[in-house]
């Protein structure tokens, strides 16, 4: 497996390096994951139960259980603006913190390609010393993403809602075409610019959007591709997991554990997935391939 990270991979080779990757190190993967983000979601918890939410399960008064966890969802939406501005930090926390993780698994993929082993530790310490390179990139990136999806969407409905009251028919038509060509668009370039990432991490450089032009040249609807693959496979056991937890445990707290204990377990196989991808636009682009080599020849002649 170490191998054929340092080999360019075609697109269902790059989802079974990412799988198989996980299967053989997942605990470690996992743990960086989960000690860098779980503790916002634990913080959330306790806010949660705080805040009156039962712990085991959530529901409001009903003849059965449908209406008793429909009823309880509609109790627990009247937040008060204290919870809110509270959910709203974790939140923003969060957005800080994923993309350190990430980097963390950067560092331990980057290892693996050299056949050494990672330390969840040294890893982790690597990536907390770049925080400042990644925040700022990640900053960027949600800033053009704001902007990309969020503005244009909201002038997009305002124009839907406008044509629907001339012509019902012709005004859906267009706003659904509006919104896919938006979605489309925004997903092309995000995924193009996605890779600024690595270059902050590995090259010490902010916000490198153009780096990760350049990475993903020739190969952008591959990545995009794999991003739908992996968004498609999440979404399912998202939904396969909600649907059976909120069913019992209605929106309690233990309800909200598990959604974010499987939103960890989904996180941390697409940021290996993702290491694995930006390794391999590496490869093609920068020539890595060849300097491996290089350092393996030179490796062997040592050791002769």
């Amino acid at each position: 497996m170490k191998d054929g990270l340092n080999r360019p991979k075609g697109f269902g080779e790059i989802l079974d390096a990412a799988f198989t990757l996980c299967k053989q190190y997942f605990s470690k993967f996992f743990l960086i994951v989960l000690t860098i983000i779980g503790p916002l979601y634990l913080l959330q918890s306790i806010i949660l139960l705080l805040t009156g939410t039962s712990f085991f399960r959530e529901a409001g008064s009903g003849d059965n259980w449908f209406e008793q966890t429909l009823n309880g969802f509609e109790a627990t939406a009247n937040t008060t603006l204290g919870e809110d501005l509270v959910n709203m930090a974790v939140g923003l926390l969060t957005f800080v913190f994923i993309p350190v993780a990430q980097a963390a698994v950067l560092f331990a993929v980057s290892q693996l390609k050299k056949h050494d082993t990672f330390k969840i530790g040294s890893v982790m310490k690597q990536a907390f010393s770049k925080f400042w390179l990644i925040l700022g990139g990640s900053l960027l990136f949600g800033v053009i993403l704001f902007a990309m999806i969020f503005i244009p969407t909201v002038a997009i409905t305002i124009i839907g809602f406008l044509s629907i009251f001339a012509d019902p028919v012709s005004g859906i038509a267009v706003t659904i075409i509006l919104l896919l060509a938006v979605g489309l668009t925004a997903a092309y370039f995000l995924s193009r610019w996605s890779f600024y990432l690595g270059t902050a991490v590995f090259e010490n450089n902010i916000p490198g959007l153009s780096r990760s032009w350049h990475l993903t040249r020739q190969n952008s609807w591959k990545v995009f591709g794999i991003y739908i693959i992996f968004f498609l496979i999440f979404l399912a056991i998202s939904i396969a997991v909600e649907s059976i937890a909120i069913a019992i445990l209605g929106n309690s707290v233990l309800y909200s554990i598990i959604i974010n204990l499987v939103t960890l377990f989904t996180t941390t196989i697409f940021m290996v997935g993702y290491a694995i991808i930006y390794f391999d636009l590496k490869i093609r682009q920068g020539g890595d391939d060849l300097k491996d080599m290089i350092e393996d020849y030179q490796n062997a002649g040592d050791k002769k």
